[in-house]
């Protein structure tokens, strides 16, 4: 059985496509969405359409993101944060103004029941940001931390690569679970467009928002997937700043 890991898509209908195309999957697979389903490009509800359906033929873990929390509040309390709007929002709303209630309705359950977090039974952590408290995301203070912290992935690429676990320096953070995967910050603010490791902590997010691909991984082969950078998909739409 393989387990695929699928990064940020925000919204990228056409690249979630193809990088399904590309993985080929079975029967057997088990697949785990990071987060950030919409807000970037303009398919936000083709995007949660596909996904909804794509979960009735595999098992499917979505995890829950910031985007989504935001696109859940403007869907149920019409919450308009310009933050939001000017980060790929304006773009969801425009999505969602097409559709029927009875969609609507469909698309807030999927967004209702999303996971704030996932830990497999080989103790891997799957969060689409990260967490603060020692003790791991079941105990933090905030429960929406888990989709907005950067802390985790900027203590994880900052570390000494000749730390030890066992050296007291070693951020007890990253010796909770045996592996982390999460999106949320894209790597191509540090140049690069593969998903990358630091210590055993995995950042899947490849930039698909921006100039990136969206990217998939078997956490146990470590095969990775990636469609064409995602803007190349949308050419006549700008996509994220």
């Amino acid at each position: 059985m393989r387990t695929i890991v699928i990064g940020d898509i925000h919204a990228g209908f056409r690249a979630i496509q193809q990088l399904i195309n590309k993985i080929n999957p079975v029967y057997t697979d088990r697949y785990i969405f990071l987060g950030d389903y919409v807000d970037g490009w303009s398919e936000a509800v083709e995007t949660v359409d596909y996904l909804i359906e794509f979960a009735t033929k595999y098992s499917c873990i979505f995890i829950r993101g910031n985007h989504d929390y935001l696109a859940f509040r403007y869907l149920t309390k019409k919450e308009e944060n310009p933050q939001w709007l000017a980060s790929g929002g304006l773009e969801t709303k425009q999505s969602y103004a097409k559709i029927s209630a009875e969609k609507k309705k469909e698309h807030i359950s999927f967004y209702k029941g999303l996971k704030n977090y996932h830990i497999d039974e080989e103790n891997r952590l799957f969060v689409h940001a990260g967490f603060t408290n020692d003790k791991g995301p079941r105990y933090e203070y905030f429960e929406h931390q888990v989709f907005w912290d950067r802390t985790l992935w900027e203590v994880a690429k900052s570390m000494n690569p000749q730390l030890t676990v066992d050296d007291p320096k070693y951020p007890k953070r990253l010796t909770l679970f045996k592996e982390i995967y999460i999106g949320h910050t894209p790597v191509t603010r540090i140049g690069k467009t593969v998903p990358l490791n630091f210590a055993n902590l995995w950042n899947i997010d490849t930039g698909a928002a921006f100039k990136g691909p969206l990217s998939a991984i078997d956490i146990q082969t470590k095969e990775v997937w990636q469609t064409d950078p995602v803007w190349t998909l949308y050419p006549e739409e700008q996509g994220r700043n």
